[in-house]
């Protein structure tokens, strides 16, 4: 409400009283609503795409593993083991959006065909090679930190 008022303080040299007031500082804070949000899509972006670079772009190491964000060793041997990480594995798919955990699930785990999953969740082939590149790395990075 305070930066509605102080916008409307800034630009009242521009108000030319073809609306009410009311109507005028009601547009102004439509306005900063939708910008609030906008910001916050674009900050839940920029989030997600920390998940988009496991490797390093330039240097010696180009398209190698980041130490910090290389795969880890996801000791299953044992059922006591075996039954924790498919918990764990559940929760992590859990937190994926819907549309990501299903196509995750369709390919991974069920190991229906790439044809398969476009048809049933009608999405193009390339749409499905990045939901399943961004589902596998925050599956991973969640596995990661509640499996070990």
């Amino acid at each position: 409400m305070q930066e509605t008022f102080l916008s409307a303080y800034k630009s009242k040299d521009s108000f030319k009283g073809k609306s009410s007031e009311k109507t005028w500082l009601v547009s102004i804070l439509k306005r900063r609503i939708i910008d609030y949000y906008r910001k916050e899509a674009q900050r839940q972006e920029q989030n997600i795409s920390s998940y988009q670079l496991p490797f390093y772009e330039s240097g010696d190491f180009v398209n190698h593993w980041i130490e910090q964000r290389a795969p880890k060793n996801w000791d299953t041997d044992n059922q006591i083991h075996y039954d924790e990480f498919h918990r764990i594995l559940q929760y992590c798919l859990s937190l994926l959006s819907p549309k990501h955990s299903l196509v995750f699930i369709m390919k991974i785990l069920d190991e229906c065909s790439s044809e398969e999953v476009c048809n049933e969740v009608n999405i193009s082939s390339a749409n499905l090679w990045t939901i399943m590149h961004r589902a596998r790395l925050q599956v991973r990075e969640c596995v990661e930190k509640k499996w070990f």
